[in-house]
């Protein structure tokens, strides 16, 4: 199934791009939030209810509803770093980080640019997991049941000089756009056989097999389990292949597509008009692939 958030909060399955309301079958909670962590954790109740009703509902073009975050305040991101092969069979140490709920941003919504004096703003296209049942400390084997779907989803990332010590670079508001659905685990049995690809303006800029991660989605997930205690409606960006990672600037219209999962479009607004060369940033890109990181301390000034 495809599950999307629409309008003031209503649960919506997609089909043949309509949307089939299923208000009447999901219990709606104080929050658009509480009420798909309440679809999550009844899901296995709810299926067939969700079913007959996308049978027998009545469908609205999916272009007269307005799309939200399929999940729009989790209680926590959790984010892999460093965790492709970058197309040279890279394997690094397992890292990650988190990233703010606050930073939750709608399909088709605007990524802003804060005025902090960052070197530069990267996006980072990604698959992200949203977790289904508790999970600490989880095995590997069987760690996939802990996933109830998937979505596709943007790490913006402002990079920052080591000497700044800032440590909220990939935390600000809207820094997370996520969508456009979640599609739950059943359609995707193996997530490794998905392809993530990303246009900026049209020009391509992402474009990565699921196979390049370097640490499965399993080992990822029990290495994550066992750092931080996973919830039910939590978010886990599973780290992107850094091949193809540009600057997200003024005016620009950015697309996510991953096949089987859907796509993303956001655009962007920096109220100071700052500009970085256009296109991929080889540096960083080549950074990355030999494993030297992705060069935050080298300035990259903006355009005159």
């Amino acid at each position: 199934m495809k599950i999307v958030l629409y309008d003031d909060g209503k649960v919506g399955l997609l089909s043949d791009g309509n949307v089939v309301d299923v208000s009447a079958v999901v219990p709606r909670a104080a929050t658009p939030q509480l009420t798909i962590q309440g679809l999550i954790e009844s899901f296995d109740s709810l299926k067939g209810a969700l079913e007959r009703e996308l049978e027998r509902g009545r469908p609205q073009p999916l272009a007269n509803v307005w799309l939200r975050a399929p999940v729009p305040r989790p209680g926590k991101i959790v984010c892999m770093g460093g965790n492709f092969g970058e197309f040279v069979g890279r394997k690094g140490v397992l890292w990650g980080f988190l990233k703010s709920p606050e930073a939750v941003l709608d399909p088709g919504g605007t990524v802003v640019l804060p005025p902090e004096d960052a070197n530069i703003f990267h996006h980072e296209a990604e698959l992200v997991a949203i977790i289904g049942r508790t999970a600490t400390r989880v095995r590997a084997d069987g760690a996939l049941t802990h996933v109830f779907g998937y979505t596709c989803g943007c790490d913006v990332s402002a990079r920052f000089p080591p000497d700044s010590r800032q440590q909220f670079g990939k935390s600000f508001d809207t820094f997370a756009p996520i969508g456009p659905c979640i599609v739950t685990s059943d359609e995707v049995p193996d997530p490794h056989r998905l392809h993530v690809r990303m246009w900026v303006d049209g020009q391509v800029r992402h474009d990565y097999p699921m196979s390049d991660i370097a640490h499965s989605v399993e080992e990822s997930l029990a290495w994550m389990s066992s750092m931080v205690t996973l919830k039910p409606g939590d978010l886990f960006f599973l780290g992107t292949n850094h091949q193809g990672i540009g600057p997200l600037q003024d005016g620009e219209r950015a697309r996510i597509d991953i096949e089987g999962i859907g796509r993303l479009e956001f655009s962007v607004s920096d109220p100071l008009k700052r500009r970085w060369p256009k296109g991929v940033d080889e540096v960083s890109a080549k950074d990355l692939r030999e494993g030297t990181g992705v060069g935050p301390g080298r300035r990259t000034r903006p355009l005159p």
